[in-house]
């Protein structure tokens, strides 16, 4: 595996791993309070390694090995850094593969990079601050993160979430459900069906508001968020070989 390598961002140093090989480069997109050591992360760099093609993983700000706080972060930092660490090393064409948040994070970048080839949407949870977060506030949770500026959320996974007026209102400018969401290219999507923290409904609304002329959507039962069994991780092996056909 190649080395941890950083470059300066805005908020701190961002942590990345870039494996040159053939084109398109493989990117992949992690979720909220996830980075780039997980075990979808290294197993595809890893499969990406045995093909003999591009693959780069990186931190958001505030996330794993990057440096920043997170509880100052917001969807539009985290788009930006990871625009910025593409930028910087790959010059061809790319595939994004993002995962829950990573999802949302590749639709946004999929309007900014012209170099876009493909998408693979691991439960995918675009527009998640304001469909989730902010739908599922009561009145006394929503007057408090607007005037108190943050909030805890219970999680089904490690600590609690950290919900910021900062990132609920600049969620609102992320939104990519709400505007056309065009992707001339193969899409595809992945989709538990035992996921508790996005539902087949979330994936079904993406699957029907992106624009493809090659997009499929995969139901895995019994599969969680996580979305990390072998069997899960051989799916997702097959949507990047597909897009890479």
């Amino acid at each position: 595996m190649a080395d941890i390598c950083y470059l300066d961002g805005p908020r701190g140093q961002l942590a990345y791993v870039y494996t040159p090989g053939d084109g398109p480069c493989i990117v992949f997109l992690s979720g909220y309070r996830s980075d780039m050591e997980g075990t979808k992360a290294v197993h595809l760099e890893a499969w990406a390694v045995s093909q003999g093609r591009a693959f780069l993983r990186l931190d958001y700000s505030g996330h794993g090995k990057s440096g920043g706080e997170f509880e100052k972060g917001c969807i539009g930092d985290w788009a930006a850094d990871a625009a910025l660490v593409i930028k910087q090393l790959v010059t061809g064409p790319l595939v994004l593969v993002g995962s829950s948040m990573g999802g949302w994070i590749a639709c946004i970048l999929s309007k900014r990079l012209s170099q876009t080839v493909g998408f693979v949407g691991i439960a995918a949870a675009p527009d998640f601050t304001e469909e989730e977060f902010w739908a599922g506030f009561n009145a006394v949770e929503r007057r408090q993160v607007m005037e108190e500026g943050h909030l805890e959320m219970p999680s089904q996974f490690d600590d609690p979430y950290w919900v910021t007026r900062r990132l609920i209102e600049d969620g609102r400018e992320q939104l990519v459900l709400r505007s056309p969401l065009n992707m001339p290219w193969p899409v595809r999507l992945l989709q538990g069906t035992a996921d508790e923290a996005v539902t087949r409904d979330t994936a079904l609304k993406l699957l029907d508001h992106i624009n493809s002329d090659d997009m499929h959507l995969t139901l895995v039962k019994g599969e969680d968020h996580r979305f990390s069994s072998p069997q899960s991780l051989v799916l997702i092996e097959k949507a990047l070989q597909d897009i890479l056909d």
